[in-house]
């Protein structure tokens, strides 16, 4: 029997007031694709940042194909033929995709200047043998997300990896784009490749891993043949309960209209409308959904809504009243509540405490700050271990923890338990689940349900179809920005929701609308 390709031995990682990771054993075979399954904090990515050279451990024992080795940096684990694709992208958007693979490994002609050429036709034989597709000359600004990740992909091929380290790899991709990845997977397994991926998804586990490990609360919790199990009982390792799957709620209830779109245009990064002539209403007690391929303008409407992007034509009204030209702060303060898809670029300042985060909409309001606008630091303290707890974020340094130290399922959670708790009338839910665990799915999902009973208006966009027809009570499936149909979840099924989604609007019957 072949040496495994990993062996992690006793690996012990602390950081100030949290062991990241206890004593974890780990270990994956040549040529196998193994999934690392955890809740958010578990320890995963930290592991992971060990064996890749961006952490060295306090304690422990790493050896790669049998040998011990010695891995202080990521270009040691480069030198070890492994490579690692991050949760973000490390990639310059303004270069094409042969400048962003060979950054770093230059070549140069005889003349001295660089050797472009080559490198596009090492990308390209590169690409075709791993069925990646990936146009050499593109610009990275030019392509989808999905493909940026095949850039990813290629970067580590082209420098000879064996052992490829995937970070939560589908959190920004399409349902489309994860089965793409995923075959991808299959294709450089059969090439020999040796692949570890991070996730929270038990079906992309089961679609793609032969073996699975799972860490609970920085411990080694099981290895598993990835066939003899079911997705209960790796929710239940990797959580330490049952994990309900089935989304429970009464009957909705509801009564006025709260937010009214009006015929909205709204132009894209371009000047093109990638919202056009939307039209959608949203009343209390109820949650509509958006439902769409990503890149329909469902970002643009979010922003729209909020105040990040201009108007050019139609109306957006809060209770009636017309907002579309308000700034971003009035809208808050007359009742709207976002959870954005991009955590970073507009639910947090990750260089802020995590307490400073929780009262970014607030601290101008008692009890935060007093008459004369000076924080009191005790109460906004108390307001976050409450929040802490209530929406069990995982801190290791409590209120005073670095946001940008925390895992991006926790950021998420500080971000969620902001905005509902500030219990707004409109509660606007982008992609709320993206990068959590099941467990922290359930739990999101359960407060989004005590929203809307609790009479609020929830508008939910997601690429999740489970989560779009599990969570509301009429979904609104749009194609290039503009509203197909809108149908109630009663009435909707993913065959007809995919096929609204790609511009068809599917009537009683079948037929076309």
């Amino acid at each position: 029997m072949p040496s495994p390709a990993i062996e992690m031995i006793g690996i012990t990682k602390v950081f100030p007031g949290v062991i990241a990771n206890d004593d974890i054993h780990f270990e994956v075979d040549q040529g196998e694709i193994h999934a690392l399954l955890g809740e958010n904090g578990a320890g995963k990515s930290t592991l992971m940042s060990i064996l890749f050279g961006l952490y060295e451990c306090d304690a422990g024992l790493i050896r790669i194909r049998g040998e011990e080795a010695r891995i202080h940096s990521p270009n040691d684990a480069t030198a070890l033929r492994i490579g690692m694709v991050h949760q973000h992208f490390k990639l310059v958007h303004n270069f094409t995709v042969t400048e962003n693979i060979v950054l770093g490994l230059e070549s140069r002609d005889k003349t001295g200047n660089l050797d472009l050429r080559a490198a596009e036709k090492r990308v390209t034989e590169l690409s075709a043998a791993y069925g990646l597709a990936v146009d050499p000359r593109a610009r990275i600004e030019n392509i989808t997300v999905g493909m940026q990740q095949r850039v990813e992909i290629l970067k580590i091929l082209y420098r000879n990896a064996d052992i490829l380290i995937f970070d939560e790899p589908t959190a920004v991709l399409t349902p489309h784009e994860i089965d793409e990845l995923l075959t991808i997977f299959r294709h450089l397994k059969t090439e020999g490749k040796t692949i570890v991926f991070i996730t929270h998804k038990l079906k992309e586990i089961k679609a793609a891993a032969d073996r699975c490990t799972v860490l609970r609360r920085g411990k080694y919790i099981d290895t598993v043949l990835v066939r003899d199990v079911d997705e209960g009982e790796l929710a239940e390792k990797m959580v330490g309960r049952t994990v309900n799957f089935g989304i429970d709620k009464k009957p909705a209830r509801p009564g006025d209209i709260v937010l009214r779109i009006d015929r909205l245009t709204v132009l894209g990064s371009k000047g093109i409308p990638s919202v056009r002539d939307f039209s959608l209403d949203v009343r209390s007690g109820e949650v509509v959904g958006v439902a769409g391929v990503d890149g329909n303008g469902q970002s643009e409407l979010v922003a729209a809504i909020a105040g990040f992007l201009p108007v050019k034509s139609g109306g957006i009204f809060l209770r009636g009243r017309d907002i579309s030209r308000e700034s971003t702060r009035v809208r808050n303060e007359r009742g709207i509540g976002l959870v954005p898809e991009d955590r970073h670029k507009h639910g947090l300042i990750t260089d802020f405490r995590l307490d400073e985060n929780l009262i970014l909409k607030s601290y101008r309001r008692p009890p935060f700050s007093n008459a004369l606008g000076f924080l009191r630091f005790p109460a906004i303290t108390a307001y976050a271990e409450t929040l802490i707890a209530e929406f069990d974020i995982r801190a290791g340094n409590g209120p005073a923890t670095l946001v940008k130290s925390m895992s991006g399922g926790n950021q998420q959670k500080v971000v969620i338990a902001r905005e509902i708790d500030l219990s707004p009338e409109l509660l606007i839910v982008a992609q709320p689940t993206r990068g959590l665990d099941v467990g922290a799915i359930e739990y999101i999902h359960r407060r989004i349900l005590e929203e809307r009973d609790n009479g609020r208006a929830v508008l939910l966009v997601s690429f999740e179809l489970d989560e779009i027809m599990g969570l509301c009570d009429r979904i609104a499936a749009v194609s290039k920005g503009t509203v197909v149909r809108i149908v109630s979840s009663e009435d909707a099924d993913e065959r007809r929701i995919g096929a609204m989604m790609g511009g068809v609007a599917v009537v009683e019957g079948g037929r076309n609308g």
